[in-house]
Formats: C-alpha cells, structure tokens, sequence
C-alpha cells in the first residue's frame, strides 16, 4: 500500500511538475511577444500597428491561432488543415523566394484573400487599416522579424499568349519534375505520393485538387498560380521550382494546368481542340486512391 502510495506521489509530482514547466514556458513566451507590440507593418501609404490589433486579434484570431499565435486556439483540435504558427514566422502564400519571410504586403493580401479550401476566411469586410495592423500583430508573434528582413521579391514576367505549343511543353514540364505524384496524373490531388505527405510540423497534408475550382490558397490569377510554384509553399511539401524550371518553362506549365480546371478557359477550349489529354508519363506507377 505505501509502495502504491508512493507511486502515486511520484506521479502526481510529475504531473505538477511538467504543468507548472508547461505554465512558466507560456508566461516567457507571452512576456517576450509583448516586448515585441511596438511591431509595425508597411502597406502602400498605409502603417499597422501590433498594439492597435489586440482587440482585433481576440475578437477573429485567438480561436484558431491561440493567444501565443502557435496555432493552438481552442478550435484548432477540429480543424483541418490546421491553423498557422505564427511563432515560426514560416509562410505557405509569399511573393518572396523560398524561406524568407513574407512582404508585409503579402501578410496584408492573405488576411484579404483568406485561403482555399481551409477554414481561413476573407477578412475582406475589415477595414485596410485593421487588416494592416492585423499584418504587424501576426509579425509580433516571432521573432524572425527582429532580425531578419523580409526576403526579395521574385520577378513575374510579362504572360505570354497560350498556344497549342506552349500546353504541350506545359504536360512535358509536369511529367519532367513529377507534379503528378502528388497531384496525381489529372489533377485530381491523388497521386501515388499523396497519401505520405506531411506538413513542417508532421501533420499529414494533401495536394492541390486542381478539379475542385478556380482558387488556390494563395490567389486566383496565372501570376498568381506563376508565383506559387515559383516561390513554393513553405511549410509544406510544395517545394520553389525556381531552380528547375525556367521562367518560359513555368507559364507553360501554368496554361497547362488551367486544363486540369473546371472552369471555361481558352487554354481548356485549345486543348480540347488538338485532343490533350491529361495523364502521367507511360513509365509512371498507377496512382493511389484519392484521399
């Protein structure tokens, strides 16, 4: 009975123990973040302020991105994808090159835009003053911001015009990196790879389904869908082609996978019209079930 007793104690003392680290761990984070209020964010003619975005924040953020902005909020145990992290100052929609951080600006779009098939609405009703002081809160919350600046803007070229060619050498660049085995050989976000993959945080992520619309997570125009594969989705598996593809290259593979689309597009109603066909390279495995 003392040995249970004992054990007992132990445990409960372990218990205590981690709550209380756990407890003291919160208070250094909240304290250092609130060093950081004085953050400021820089929009056109427009300045945010951190401090002015608390009551903003609580009111729209705190439930999904927690108080500490670690993407912890007490709604976040439902939701799928997860909430962002804040504290990582790690960006999936940037216009800056692979693991910098963000513009200002683009923090600004985001809450504008929300993201795709997430559950992070358009702020839009917001007013561009709060949506700017909103950008500076979300920046207070790492310190990445403190000692690093924002990464370089990556150049978009003037849009060709879309050609029987040029969707050609799009689905030769799609095969030729292996889009299709996350995306899968028509889109569909079911390639053999889907299933595996995993967030920075070892969540499991699916692909883009092309087939479900016209929006992606970070827009919905050809510059839009240029820069995300050009840029990468940090924090997931979606890596910058930069280095693969050149900038001809990548608006190929743009008109190529409007295709892949719903929608009415002239790049669709021209592949129809020399009979492309979506599909993986003749050597590619089956793909796996979509998820």
């Amino acid at each position: 009975m003392r040995r249970m007793m004992l054990n007992g104690s132990l445990v409960l003392t372990a218990v205590v123990t981690v709550a209380l680290c756990s407890f003291s761990w919160a208070q250094a984070t909240k304290a250092e973040e609130d060093r950081r209020l004085g953050m400021e964010s820089h929009i056109g003619k427009l300045t945010g302020h951190a401090a002015a975005a608390q009551g903003t924040y609580r009111r729209y953020c705190v439930g999904c991105h927690g108080v500490l902005g670690d993407g912890e909020g007490e709604n976040a145990q439902w939701l799928d994808p997860k909430p962002r992290n804040f504290t990582l100052g790690i960006f999936k929609c940037r216009s800056t090159t692979t693991g910098t951080l963000p513009l200002d600006s683009d923090l600004f779009d985001t809450i504008g835009r929300g993201l795709d098939s997430s559950n992070m609405p358009s702020w839009n009703p917001l007013s561009s003053q709060e949506r700017a002081d909103l950008a500076a809160y979300v920046k207070h919350f790492s310190a990445r911001w403190v000692t690093e600046k924002p990464g370089t803007p990556i150049e978009i070229p003037k849009k060709p015009e879309v050609t029987a060619e040029r969707l050609k050498a799009g689905q030769e660049v799609f095969q030729r990196v292996e889009c299709w085995k996350c995306h899968g050989p028509t889109g569909m976000g079911n390639g053999p790879s889907a299933a595996t993959l995993t967030d920075d945080q070892n969540r499991p992520i699916l692909p883009y389904n092309f087939h479900d619309g016209n929006r992606f997570k970070c827009g919905t125009t050809d510059e839009d869908l240029y820069r995300i594969f050009m840029t990468g989705l940090d924090g997931t598996p979606m890596p910058s082609w930069s280095d693969n593809i050149k900038p001809d290259e990548a608006w190929d593979l743009v008109f190529y996978l409007r295709t892949l689309q719903p929608m009415k597009s002239k790049a669709k109603e021209i592949a129809r019209q020399i009979g492309l066909k979506p599909g993986a390279p003749s050597a590619a495995p089956a793909s796996a079930p979509q998820q």
